[in-house]
């Protein structure tokens, strides 16, 4: 008799369940409020408006791979704006040395210096490896972004990412402005960025590949802390990104 009851109540689930998607719980995380700007920011790496002086510094300061390094061969902050439009981004990196070991945008890319931005349109977390759940946009020194599209395909979206560094000394500053498409994105057809309003909630990081002389990178230094012993996971799953608030 128990063995019936157990078979039935494993039918009812299934009849239930069959044609209801499986919902990921992304974990809580403490969030940024980010302030929406009434002029968007010229992308320009001058960091000029009066939104970038306004806004609050965010440190990138989380060792995700390599090995320890002091603060004159890297430290990394950023800044974080919006409108209807896009997502605004100003990033300040102090590195001792730029380095593209790899000239072809598709291939290595994460052994060349770049700055990475992880975008989850929706907050919802979960896998994203070879799908468009979530983005991870590598920026290139050159501006060329690359992300991996579904079937591992390496692909260029530099219509998502606008960019500009300028650099003095060991300080680059760079400036993006981040389209933002959600998990409908279809690679080669015709794709509208989602409108952004006040009050949604996206899920963030941000990272840095640095390569001063090796041939693979020697650090990847990221925004968020990530539980366990591999924090290489930005890539594979979203639900290690933090949570972003757009306010008006």
């Amino acid at each position: 008799m128990k063995q019936l009851f157990v078979l039935l109540f494993s039918i009812f689930l299934f009849i239930s369940c069959k044609d209801t998607k499986i919902q990921h719980i992304k974990p809580n995380k403490e969030s940024k409020v980010v302030h929406k700007t009434n002029i968007s920011p010229t992308i320009d790496g001058k960091a000029t408006e009066a939104i970038w002086h306004a806004s609050q510094w965010y440190q990138i300061d989380q060792k995700w791979l390599g090995e320890a390094y002091s603060v004159d061969d890297f430290k990394g902050q950023y800044k974080l704006t919006w409108d209807a439009n896009a997502l605004y981004v100003l990033v300040e990196i102090q590195d001792d040395a730029l380095t593209t070991q790899h000239k072809d945008p598709l291939k290595l890319w994460w052994d060349n210096d770049c700055v990475e931005v992880f975008i989850d349109e929706d907050n919802s977390g979960g896998e994203h490896q070879y799908n468009h759940n979530a983005f991870a946009y590598h920026i290139a020194l050159d501006g060329n972004v690359v992300d991996i599209a579904p079937n591992n395909i390496p692909t260029l979206y530099n219509n998502h990412v606008i960019s500009k560094r300028t650099s003095v000394g060991n300080t680059s500053i760079w400036e993006l402005k981040i389209n933002i498409f959600d998990a409908s994105f279809v690679d080669g057809k015709q794709n509208n960025p989602v409108v952004l309003n006040p009050n949604k909630k996206m899920g963030f990081a941000i990272a840095y590949c640095d390569n001063d002389t090796s041939k693979t990178r020697e650090n990847f230094i990221g925004s968020e802390i990530i539980e366990g012993e591999d924090k290489n996971r930005g890539w594979i799953d979203a639900s290690v990104f933090g949570t972003l608030i757009l306010k008006e």
